[in-house]
């Protein structure tokens, strides 16, 4: 079962991404504030659950939560700042959208920037530890599968209703017969070798 709350002295907002590995789209993050005394057994890490499960469980979290909101760092932003620091930015976007401002953050996984002076932890594996955590990795994987479902039907062709931007055969099968589309993100390894010899024009160097 899953824990209420990492510290009970301040009001606490549990944090995740999803897209971090992807190689198109943007990344999200969603940052969750819980009543103290939640309780809620089918709540776990969003790779846990069913996508069927992922999306009522969506319903309660933002019926149940004292706050929630969601933070995006597009494409674009990702090649510029890279993976990492976006995936922090859309969380501290996430984080300066809730209406209830916490006190302090738990954040999954083991890195993070610290956001304004708010006091926070870092928890490997925390979306299957803490509930705000498991709630926050529901809904940026949810909103962000719905993102990814809407650029589909805009180029099928690299089949983003599955893989939902992550590097299948399918996706970089696509990317090789279409090349890379503007939702793509142009520093990563595209192709999985020397993708940016493949598509010199989109080098974020050029002048």
């Amino acid at each position: 079962m899953l824990k209420p709350f990492y510290q009970d002295a301040l009001i606490e907002a549990g944090c995740d991404e999803a897209g971090r590995g992807c190689l198109a789209g943007a990344v999200y993050a969603a940052a969750v504030i819980l009543p103290k005394d939640y309780q809620n057994d089918l709540l776990n890490d969003s790779k846990q659950l069913t996508e069927k499960q992922r999306y009522l469980l969506r319903e309660q979290v933002e019926c149940d939560a004292i706050a929630w909101a969601v933070g995006v760092v597009d494409e674009k932003e990702i090649d510029k700042i890279n993976i990492l620091r976006a995936s922090i930015l859309a969380m501290h976007r996430a984080v300066e959208q809730l209406k209830v401002q916490p006190g302090y953050l738990i954040i999954d996984g083991n890195r993070f920037m610290p956001y304004k002076k708010l006091p926070y932890s870092t928890i490997v594996k925390g979306d299957g530890k803490y509930l705000s955590i498991a709630a926050a990795s529901i809904l940026a994987k949810t909103y962000r599968d719905d993102y990814m479902n809407r650029l589909h039907e805009e180029y099928p062709y690299y089949d983003w209703k599955k893989n939902k931007g992550y590097p299948t055969k399918k996706h970089r099968e696509g990317i090789k017969q279409h090349g890379p589309s503007p939702y793509h993100r142009i520093t990563f390894n595209l192709l999985g070798d020397g993708q940016m010899e493949l598509f010199p024009e989109m080098s974020t160097d050029k002048k």
